[in-house]
């Protein structure tokens, strides 16, 4: 997950530097928003919320098990409603949860009108926002 963390960081200098002014830095976030979902599945095997098989699965769907308005018929592998008991109510989980539909959802779908597509700045933002709910949710949860 450093990695992919340390290659958006390598990535958004690169691109200050070149100046190009492209169209979409949408792919800058790419790298983050993949550490951001395998930090978040550690972070939910860690608490034991999910098992080792979810865990190392390609079946196990983040974004499902993270949405706080999730039908009940969904609810048997819902992680939310697990973390805002342990972590101290919904603050947190909400925040992560809008972090994943901002740097993974909205960041790697195609929305028409243009709709969604980040400036450098923005996309440098979001990388600064991936890390303070990483750390929020390290300390929130109890794990840092």
């Amino acid at each position: 997950m450093r990695d992919l963390m340390r290659e958006s960081l390598i990535l958004l200098e690169r691109e200050e530097r070149l100046k190009e002014n492209l169209h979409d830095y949408a792919f800058v976030v790419f790298p983050a928003a993949k550490a951001y979902e395998g930090f978040l599945k550690k972070l939910f095997f860690d608490l034991k919320f999910i098992n080792k098989r979810q865990y190392t699965g390609d079946r196990f769907r983040v974004g499902k098990s993270l949405n706080p308005r999730l039908p009940k018929r969904y609810q048997w592998d819902w992680v939310y409603g697990r973390l805002a008991a342990y972590c101290g109510g919904e603050e947190l989980p909400e925040k992560m949860w809008e972090m994943w539909k901002r740097a993974r959802n909205r960041i790697f779908h195609y929305f028409a009108n243009h709709e969604e597509f980040i400036t450098l700045e923005q996309a440098r933002g979001r990388l600064e926002e991936i890390t303070q709910v990483m750390d929020e949710a390290l300390t929130g949860c109890r794990m840092g």
